[in-house]
């Protein structure tokens, strides 16, 4: 337990110190928000990374995935590799680092709203982003603090209520160039941590060998005459998985907070480099945290709630009891480092959007538009330091509301993250990514879109899930596309001039 301890107050206190050191980069809406736009490619590829990858996958994704499909769940982590970080960063990188730059967009709803001539959307958009961030937030509360009470023994409740506390300290105090330096500290940790924690409990089964070869010998679900399908290449039910390697790897393209990453990169050298930091990162992380929890099955029966179903969020913790206290010890810091990141991106992508696209919504001239008037720096400077200040008390304000519904979690980890995703990306991943390369999107196509991603994700939800969480999330991703291409096709245009002063910005 010293050990335990010990590691975590260090850990902590390292946190709670860049935080301090941050503070004067903090001072403007620019520098809370996009850390002055000048964050360098290590730094941006492991927030990307860290934020990506969280207790709710260690926790949560690895156990149930790898429960329901084995060592196949490996193919998620190798997914989110090569779809949600390579190839999120060629398609998007340059191009959204360029365009948001030129327009002024500090956010995502500031995007819609300049990109498509629409306050309206930019309103919605940012209205979206706050409610459906809430239970991705309250999923990787719930997964960390799981993780803390096998480690600590200490009650859930106040594991989180913790974390929160912890979350609020420095994010507050930093803002992102305090979560971006943080991040990389805390990934060098995962990756670390990840690779030991694999050792480490494969050597419980007598090796890698030896695991594979119990895993093989397992009877399917439903079928205790066939063996071996936990064990195969693409498991016992590839379809569904597939559906979950869509969700977890094109989900990411739709998100705030991860694409609000490649805003505040410095250049275009720097996201060349930091597409390879962290694809690498992203392969390692994840691959190892899914084919970790394809092995759930050899350590026994996972315990079962209230309602009869199996607790899908405690087969991990099971699988790292046994171990001694050092690597308990890593672990926990792990699962910190993996967390503490994610919540802080959160937090900062809710409390930015609340403060920028609702409660101060700049009056603010389109591409090609000549802006009215000026701003004395004086009082330009009392505004900006308004709007940090409100961002701060923002931030409080969401952890609340997330520590609530963390306290009293109505689902899995998994099923609150295929809602968040699912009402998010199939809201905001056609209407972003396509209007980074076609001119010919329209504002009613995004009306359209965000209709349908929250559309579909909430009827789902409300008439009990008959389509699962995960395949639903996946469907609202793809679907998209389809609609914001159909309906741009059917709508007005925006002018031609408004469009080609945006897309000036890649000549």
């Amino acid at each position: 337990m010293f050990i335990k301890i010990f590691l975590t107050v260090i850990f902590i206190g390292l946190m709670v110190f860049v935080g301090l050191y941050s503070r004067k980069q903090a001072k403007s809406v620019d520098g809370f928000v996009l850390g002055g736009r000048t964050v360098g490619p290590w730094l941006t590829a492991f927030a990307y990374g860290t934020s990506y990858f969280s207790a709710v996958v260690f926790v949560g994704y690895a156990g149930q995935f790898g429960w329901k499909y084995g060592m196949s769940s490996t193919w998620i982590g190798i997914g989110n590799a090569v779809i949600g970080s390579l190839l999120a960063w060629i398609l998007l990188g340059r191009r959204t680092k360029l365009m948001t730059q030129h327009i002024e967009s500090r956010t995502m709803p500031d995007f819609f709203g300049t990109r498509y001539s629409s306050q309206q959307l930019r309103v919605l958009a940012s209205i979206i982003a706050f409610v459906f961030l809430i239970p991705y937030t309250a999923g990787v509360y719930k997964g960390i603090s799981t993780l803390f009470e096998m480690g600590f023994g200490i009650d859930y409740q106040y594991c989180v209520i913790f974390m929160a506390i912890f979350t609020a300290v420095y994010v507050i105090l930093g803002g992102y160039k305090a979560t971006a330096m943080n991040d990389f500290i805390q990934g060098v940790i995962m990756l670390f941590g990840i690779i030991t924690v694999i050792v480490a409990v494969l050597n419980t089964q007598g090796g890698l060998s030896s695991a594979v070869s119990k895993m093989a010998e397992l009877p399917s679900d439903g079928d205790a005459s066939v063996n071996g399908g936990f064990a195969s290449l693409f498991g016992p039910d590839p379809w569904n998985l597939l559906g979950v390697v869509v969700l977890t790897s094109l989900g990411t393209w739709g998100l705030p907070q991860m694409v609000g990453k490649f805003y505040s990169i410095t250049d275009e050298k720097a996201i060349k480099r930091g597409t390879i930091i962290s694809t690498v990162f992203a392969l390692v992380v994840a691959g190892g945290c899914y084919f970790l929890g394809g092995f759930g099955r050899l350590f026994g029966m996972p315990p079962t709630l209230a309602s009869g179903k199996l607790d899908f969020d405690a087969i991990v913790p099971s699988m790292l009891v046994t171990l001694p206290d050092v690597i308990i010890a890593l672990v926990v810091l792990l699962v910190l480092s993996a967390s503490m990141s994610t919540l802080a991106s959160l937090v900062l992508t809710s409390s930015s959007t609340m403060t920028l696209d609702l409660i101060y919504r700049d009056k603010k001239s389109l591409p090609g538009e000549v802006q009215e008037g000026s701003i004395d720096d004086e009082v330009s400077e009392k505004v900006e330091h308004r709007k940090v200040v409100v961002m701060r008390v923002l931030i409080v304000f969401f952890i609340v509301i997330s520590l609530f519904i963390a306290l009293n979690p109505p689902t899995f980890i998994a099923q609150l993250m295929g809602i968040s995703w699912g009402a998010l990306a199939g809201a905001f991943l056609a209407p972003f990514m396509l209007g980074l390369y076609w001119r010919g999107v329209t504002p009613g196509a995004v009306w359209a879109c965000f209709i349908w991603g929250v559309g579909f994700t909430v009827v789902n939800m409300l008439l009990g899930n008959p389509i699962n969480p995960i395949n639903c999330g996946a469907i609202a991703m793809l679907g998209g596309f389809p609609i914001v291409w159909i309906v741009s096709l059917l709508t007005p245009k925006l002018p031609k001039t408004t469009v080609d002063s945006i897309f000036e910005c890649y000549k």
